[in-house]
C-alpha cells in the first residue's frame, strides 16, 4: 500500500495522510457488486480517468490528463450494451446516464477500473469518485466528496494511485 492510495470505508477517507468525510452507495459496501444495487464495491480499484465541465472548472485547475465532457458524452448503464459499462455518445439506443448534468455532482468525475474495460454483464457500471449532494446523503455506489475535497485529491492523484475500499 502507498501514500497515493485513496481509503475508502463507511465511516470517511483517508489519503496522503489527511482524513476527508465521504458518502458511499446506499447498499453499503460489497463484495458481490450488481447493476442496481446501490453498493459500492470493496477491493482496489485503480483510477484510470479524470472528467470535468469545463464551464465550471477551470482546466488550469486540474492536472493535465483531465478531459473535459462534451455535449452529448453519456455512460452506458445498461448491461444488454455492448458498450456496457464505458463512455458512449448521444444518441445512444440503450439505458444510459448524461455525464453533462444540470446539477453539480458530475463537474469533476473521477473514473475508477470497476468492471472495466471488459465489462460483465450485471456486475455494475461506472464507480466514480464524484460530488457528493451533501454530507452523509448515500450515491447509487460511487464514493462522493465535498468539491473541495474532491478537487484537493484530484490534484493530487498520481497515475499510480488507487482506490481502496474496505468495511
Amino acid at each position: 500500500m502507498s501514500r497515493l492510495d485513496l481509503f475508502v470505508s463507511p465511516t470517511g477517507a483517508q489519503f496522503m495522510n489527511r482524513r476527508f468525510a465521504c458518502t458511499i452507495g446506499r447498499g453499503g459496501m460489497t463484495d458481490a457488486k450488481r447493476e442496481g444495487d446501490g453498493a459500492t464495491p470493496r477491493g482496489v480499484h485503480k483510477i484510470v480517468g479524470m472528467l470535468y465541465r469545463a464551464d465550471r472548472i477551470a482546466a488550469s485547475a486540474l492536472p493535465d490528463w483531465a478531459l473535459p465532457i462534451r455535449m452529448g458524452d453519456l455512460w452506458s448503464d445498461d448491461s444488454n450494451d455492448p458498450d456496457y459499462n464505458a463512455m458512449v455518445s448521444a444518441p445512444h439506443p440503450y439505458s444510459h446516464e448524461s455525464l453533462r448534468r444540470a446539477d453539480p455532482l458530475y463537474d469533476l468525475i473521477l473514473i475508477t477500473d470497476w468492471n472495466w474495460p471488459y465489462a460483465t454483464a450485471g456486475r455494475g457500471s461506472a464507480i466514480f469518485l464524484h460530488r457528493w449532494r451533501k454530507p452523509c446523503h448515500p450515491t447509487a455506489g460511487c464514493v462522493g466528496f465535498a468539491p473541495a475535497d474532491l478537487l484537493w485529491i484530484a490534484n493530487r492523484l498520481q497515475p499510480q494511485s488507487r482506490l481502496i475500499t474496505r468495511g
